[in-house]
């Protein structure tokens, strides 16, 4: 499971689709819907806010909105708590940084045309998150660095 803090733009279309999926997930597990996945740091971040299913909507909602953007139709009607669209969290730019390193082999390995588009771009988050300083946050599971 990956909930990419970096902006959906730059992902590629099975990312965005996988992003989704997995997001979904994440909103089952922290809603209680299933007992998959419960121990998964990703959860970590969304567990530590007031209202993780709100921040989990928000992030959905953000995802929903490029799926927009690209002709795509996620099913807005599995948001639990689409009007959360206002929460916010914190990322540090050692996390984005991570982040923006791994998307970007992935994307060299499955969509090179994309990788390529995005080659000089400057990262930007995901429209929940807003970024501080700091390294890579301590719930990543980085395979190395």
């Amino acid at each position: 499971m990956r909930i990419w803090s970096v902006h959906p733009r730059f992902l590629d279309g099975k990312g965005l689709v996988a992003c989704w999926r997995e997001t979904l997930l994440a909103q089952a597990v922290l809603a209680g819907r299933t007992s998959g996945y419960t121990g998964h740091p990703q959860l970590v971040r969304f567990r530590a806010q007031a209202d993780p299913i709100g921040a989990v909507g928000a992030y959905l909602v953000g995802m929903a909105d490029e799926a927009d953007a690209r002709g795509y139709r996620f099913d807005r009607s599995r948001i639990e708590r689409a009007e959360a669209i206002t929460a916010r969290m914190a990322v540090t730019d050692g996390q984005l940084a991570y982040e923006w390193g791994h998307l970007q082999a992935k994307l060299v390995a499955r969509s090179p045309e994309v990788a390529a588009r995005w080659r000089d771009a400057v990262v930007e988050p995901h429209p929940l998150f807003f970024v501080v300083p700091g390294s890579i946050e301590g719930w990543e599971r980085p395979a190395s660095l």
